[in-house]
């Protein structure tokens, strides 16, 4: 979980038209006060990650990456240090090639080793390894290369790697197994832009291919849909929650990119919602799977948790007019002769006992979602979770 600069300030490093919106560290200070002292850290908001464009266009005499020095005068390690002493940890932007996407210096396979003793003595806690201007060849051997580079510092630095995103994120040009083995999270698909279509693009790439992607996901190595765009400017209320929902059932990073200084109550409430982060950081970490696909083009998610609980999403594609879809847990799948104690994950109250056998109803608004956390109350003798990691 955490804050990540690209999505919502993108490669703007014009600090003299636009100082309060530009790649400098005066954006990251500001950042790093705000998940600090507005309740984002003690929710677990704690990484505060630079994207593309902190760099100065040529690297120094001896070879090194440096900061661009007018954008950030004090340097990386004075930034980490901010960071550190704010109970939060910093994240650097890298690419294996020769290029970064903007343009800055990339990380050549010659610099593997360099550019991690770099991050590392700057105290950086995690790395996003990009994957523009490199062959595949370039890839197949600097990313592993990168795990090891990173791993001989010492230093605990979460690594998360855009490979798969440029092999097409699908078998057999990428092999999850080995995936796992070497990076914490991965891209595996487009960026996502500050739009409902591509929220929806995301999830519908995610879903179709989910008998891929769910069984490489688990805890220390995670599939990453990108960041979250709520409180930005292309979702509504309705889409906002609806990405969050189905970002915690995917198990997917928690990384916000918006203007924290100017965030609205309603964005804030979504992504500060602490059953929904407690359901997203489940110890578990099974990725939840679409289990239903009705032609009222109504889609339900599930996602198994630890203590035989659930979460449920129920999402609505339709743009019409709110939309009553009934069902029961029995039609989807859960065990017989069942009980749950339901609470509305938005809403945060308890609905209530429901029997597997029950059916029930839910109103879900165009574009929108309603999302349950069903603990037992009683379940049959052979746990469900033993059976079957998840139903569909």
């Amino acid at each position: 979980l955490g804050w990540m600069s690209w999505e919502r300030f993108r490669c703007n490093v014009d600090c003299q038209a636009d100082p309060r919106n530009c790649i400098s560290e005066q954006l990251f200070f500001e950042m790093a006060d705000r998940l600090a002292e507005d309740g984002w850290r003690e929710l677990g908001y704690e990484y505060i990650n630079i994207d593309d464009c902190w760099a100065a266009k040529q690297r120094d005499a001896a070879g090194q990456l440096v900061p661009d020095p007018k954008r950030f005068p004090s340097g990386i390690k004075a930034l980490a240090d901010y960071v550190h002493a704010r109970g939060l940890k910093l994240g650097i932007y890298g690419d294996l090639g020769i290029f970064t996407c903007g343009g800055y210096p990339g990380t050549m396979l010659e610099y593997v080793k360099q550019d991690a003793q770099t991050f590392a003595a700057w105290d950086v806690d995690m790395l996003k390894l990009d994957g523009c201007y490199s062959s595949e060849e370039e890839q197949a051997k600097g990313y592993p290369e990168m795990a090891r580079a990173l791993n001989a510092t010492g230093r605990p630095i979460v690594y998360s790697c855009s490979w798969p995103a440029y092999q097409g994120g699908l078998p057999p040009k990428v092999n999850y197994t080995i995936l796992a083995e070497i990076c914490n999270l991965w891209r595996n698909y487009d960026d996502i832009q500050d739009s409902w279509d591509s929220v929806l693009s995301i999830v519908d790439w995610f879903f179709t291919n989910q008998d891929v992607l769910q069984p490489a996901a688990g805890p220390g190595h995670w599939n990453d849909p990108d960041m979250l765009i709520i409180g930005n400017f292309g979702l509504s209320y309705e889409q906002s929650r609806s990405q969050m929902a189905l970002w915690t059932v995917m198990a997917a990073p928690l990384l916000m990119s918006t203007d924290l200084r100017t965030i609205s109550p309603s964005a804030k409430e979504i992504l500060q919602n602490r059953l929904m982060i407690q359901i997203n950081q489940d110890p578990l970490g099974i990725q939840g799977r679409r289990i239903v696909k009705e032609k009222s083009q109504i889609e339900v998610f599930l996602r198994p948790l630890s203590q035989s609980a659930s979460a449920l999403v129920f999402f609505s594609r339709r743009t019409d007019m709110p939309f009553h879809y009934t069902t029961s847990l029995a039609k989807l799948h859960f065990p017989e002769d069942a009980v749950y104690e339901v609470q509305d994950v938005f809403v945060g109250k308890i609905i209530g006992a429901l029997k597997t056998a029950d059916n029930f109803s839910v109103v879900i608004n165009p574009s929108g979602v309603v999302m349950w956390y069903l603990r037992p109350m009683a379940l049959p003798v052979q746990p469900w979770h033993v059976r079957q990691q998840a139903p569909g």
